[in-house]
Parts: structure tokens; sequence; C-alpha cells
């Protein structure tokens, strides 16, 4: 069948595939275009009480990102076995993925609390330029100290919403953590309001605005929320989710899959570490040009996720289509798949980063910053846009490989690229050169074209086509 079919074919699905990629798609796209743009919002919210409380916010984002992106790796290592475990329709084993990720997330979070609680004031101070004057890192400081205390109530309840909400969607389902998702953000949308504010957004509110305080107030209250929704909707009698039938009758996971996918996990969570550290260290590179460069870059780096959701989630859509397939047997299905969905993530960033390149120079103003915040926004957005075709599509290659459990490949992949590629180029352009922020940015963001050559060879091999619920019987 693989060899009548056209060069086309690869490129362009039947209205089968695209019936079938949309079902899982649409939820995606909605819970992620909601989730940025309500982050936008309370990006601009933030940014409306002063530049400083927005830098503040931003690093301590930034530190929260790589506990993020910690917990989504530990859990993916399991969510690659669960995918395909639900493709051949092996309930017990989806069950015995789900009580691994449970385990991994309260690990990982008593870990990330004792190291925030240890060392915030050391880990914030990286982000202060030395030019800054003592007022203005005083006052980040502080801001960003009490804006990182109150977050951390919130990221037990953020960990267990992913460890239901990723085992949701690798079954199937992706309607319920949109639900769960979209009316948790929609929350945090009035919290933020009500009391970032206070009684001077609200006349008749009896208390003072709370700035940077109640945006991580407003933000705890939606993870709870979010949380709460899905394990009502997921543990009440006669639901259809098969994998939470008697679920904590046993906590006991069998010793061979727990060793297979610490097999295939640690280095998917290694991976996922150090790549969001290494996010965190392009970062600081960037603001060793000043705390002006710190809030153009969280600027462009929120209006970005808005613009690059359809890409991001046809990444999840890859993890669970093709890895049902492949959990299946559906081997040549599966590759028919990752071209189409290839193509399709080339499409979608070439419209998306037109319209980003459009607005560019209008989203930055709706803050309350300087106008040098805001062209350095507007140009950083330009070159966002111009790469990213290319981001989108080393982004569904990384998630190809995953799919099939060739996370070692991975980390080679995107972990190493990061560190000796991206990394490397901005911190020697950084602290070695006087180049400006704009083309030191472009520069970095360059090297994706290097990183889709070695996506493309990888993916063409077929390096990561295996049956691991085959493997794992």
């Amino acid at each position: 069948m693989t060899k009548e079919l056209k060069f086309k074919d690869y490129i362009f699905g039947d209205r089968k595939f695209y019936s079938h990629v949309i079902k899982i798609l649409i939820p995606i796209i909605i819970q992620n275009t909601v989730t940025n743009v309500v982050s936008l919002l309370d990006n601009v919210m933030v940014g409306r009480v002063g530049t400083l409380e927005m830098s503040a916010v931003a690093i301590v984002n930034q530190l929260l990102f790589i506990f993020y992106i910690c917990i989504f790796g530990g859990i993916s290592g399991a969510g690659i076995f669960s995918a395909q475990f639900a493709g051949a329709e092996d309930h017990e084993g989806v069950k015995n993925c789900f009580r691994f990720k449970t385990y991994i997330a309260f690990t990982m979070f008593s870990v990330a609390l004792a190291v925030f609680i240890i060392f915030p004031e050391q880990l914030i101070s990286m982000y202060l330029a030395e030019e800054t004057s003592p007022a203005d890192a005083a006052a980040t400081m502080n801001f960003a100290r009490d804006y990182l205390f109150v977050m951390l109530f919130g990221i037990l309840p953020f960990a267990l919403s992913q460890v239901y909400g990723s085992t949701l969607r690798e079954t199937g389902e992706t309607k319920l953590p949109m639900i769960a998702s979209v009316a948790a953000i929609l929350v945090n949308l009035v919290f933020n309001y009500i009391l970032i504010f206070g009684n001077k957004g609200l006349p008749f509110l009896p208390f003072e605005p709370m700035g940077v305080v109640g945006a991580a107030i407003a933000t705890v209250i939606s993870r709870f929320i979010e949380l709460l929704i899905i394990i009502l909707a997921v543990h009440r009698k006669n639901n259809k989710y098969e994998f939470t039938r008697k679920l904590w009758a046993s906590f006991k996971i069998p010793r061979g899959l727990t060793l297979n996918i610490f097999k295939k996990g640690t280095p998917l969570l290694a991976n996922e570490f150090l790549w969001s550290l290494g996010v965190a260290m392009l970062l600081q590179c960037y603001s060793v040009r000043g705390l002006d460069v710190v809030a153009a870059t969280n600027i462009t780096q929120t209006v970005a996720n808005l613009f690059n959701v359809v890409f991001l989630s046809i990444g999840n859509a890859v993890a669970i289509m093709v890895g049902q397939q492949l959990g299946a047997g559906k081997t040549e299905e599966a590759k028919l798949s990752v071209w189409r969905l290839l193509s399709l993530t080339v499409i979608s960033c070439i419209v998306m980063g037109g319209l980003m390149i459009l607005t560019a120079p209008f989203i930055p103003r709706i803050y309350n910053t300087t106008e040098t915040v805001r062209h350095t926004a507007t140009e950083l957005l330009d070159v966002v846009a111009v790469a990213m075709p290319f981001m989108g599509f080393s982004h569904t290659c990384y998630f190809t490989l995953r799919s099939g459990g060739k996370t070692f490949i991975t980390l080679i992949f995107d972990c190493a690229f990061m560190w000796f590629g991206s990394f490397a180029t901005a911190f020697i352009l950084a602290h070695y050169t006087s180049l400006p922020i704009i083309p030191l940015y472009a520069i970095v963001q360059s090297l994706e074209i290097i990183k889709c050559i070695i996506g493309f060879v990888l993916i063409k091999k077929g390096v990561w086509v295996n049956n691991l619920a085959k493997q794992a019987t």
C-alpha cells in the first residue's frame, strides 16, 4: 500500500485522516488558546501595575517554568506507554502508568518546594543585570519574592492536574481536560482583575490593590479549581474512564513496567529539566542587556505562545495519535500520519507567523510600559514569526521521536542542541560582544534550521518506529 502512494499523499491526508486529527486537535487548541489569551491578559494586567512588577513576575515564571516542564518530562515517560496501552486497549497498563505518574508528581513537588524555599533570592538575583540601579534591583527582588511565595501553594495541584489531564488525553479524551482548564482560566482571569487592582479597579471592593501578590493568589485558586473539576468528573460513579476503575485498590506497579518506564522516562526527564534550564539561562543571557530586555522578552514570549498554539497542539496530537497507532501495531499508518502532521505543522506556522507579523506593532502597545520596551518587543516578535515554521517542524519531530520511546535520541536532539547550540551561542554573544538584543536574538533563533535538518533525517530513517505496548506485555 505504501508503494502506491504519491508524494501528495504524504503531504495531504484524506477526509478520514483530518476527521481524526480534528477530533483530537480542536479541544487541545481551544484549551491552549484560552490559556494563552488569559496569560496575555494576566501579563497586561501586571504590566499596567509597572515595568518592575512585570519583570519580577517574568523572572519567577521563568523559574517555575523549569518545574512545569520537569513535571511534563517526568510523567511523559509513563505517558509514552500509556498512549500505546490505550491503542492496544490494555486498561490495566494505563492504570499502572497513572500510578507511576502520581508518584513522580509528588516526588518532584517535594524537590521543587525545597529548592524554592531555600534558594529564592539566589535564583532571582541571576536575572538582575549588574547595571540595574540598586533601588530597581531591590524593588524587583521584593516583588519577585512575594509572588513566588504565594505561587508555591499552586504547584502541587498543577502537578496532579497534569497527571490526570495527560492520561485522559492519551486515552483519547481531550474534552474533559479542556473544560477543566478553560473553567480554571476564566476563574483566574476574574480573580486577577479583582485582586490585582482591588478597589481601584472596582470601587465597591473593601480592599486595596494587591498587585503581584493578587496575581499569584488568583493563579493558585485557578489551579485548585482545575484539579477539582477533573477529580469530580473522573471519579464519579458510572464514569466512562476505564483506567479509574479500582485505581487505588493497589499501590503497586509491575516491576518490569516500572523498569521500562524508568529506562525510557529518565532520558526524557533529564531532557525536559536540562532543556527548561537552558531556556531559563537563555533569558539570563538576554537579561545582561538590562531589565527593559527582560520585560520585552516577557511580552514576546507571552504573545508568541498565543500564536504558537497550533503547532504546540499538533505536537500533543502526534503523541496521542501516533502513539496509539504504534501500540495497535499500525506501523505504516503511523509513518504516513507523521509526514502529514509535519506538513500540517509547517503550513499552519506560515499562516500564524504571517498574522504575528501583522499584529506585532500593535499588541505591545496595550502594556503600560516604556516605548523602548514596546519597540524591542515588536522587533523580537517579528524574529519569532519568521522562525516559527522551523520551530514547528522541529517540535513535531521531537514528539514523533518521543511517541516511539526513542527518549535517548530526543535527549540529544532537544537538550544537547539547546545547550551546545542555542545557549552557547547566546552566552558568547551576550557576554563577549556588544551586539544589540535584536540581532543577538535573531542569530539564536536561526539555529533552529539546523535542528530541522537533523529532525528530518531521523524521521525519514524511521528510528522512532517502536511498539512499546507489545514489548511490555
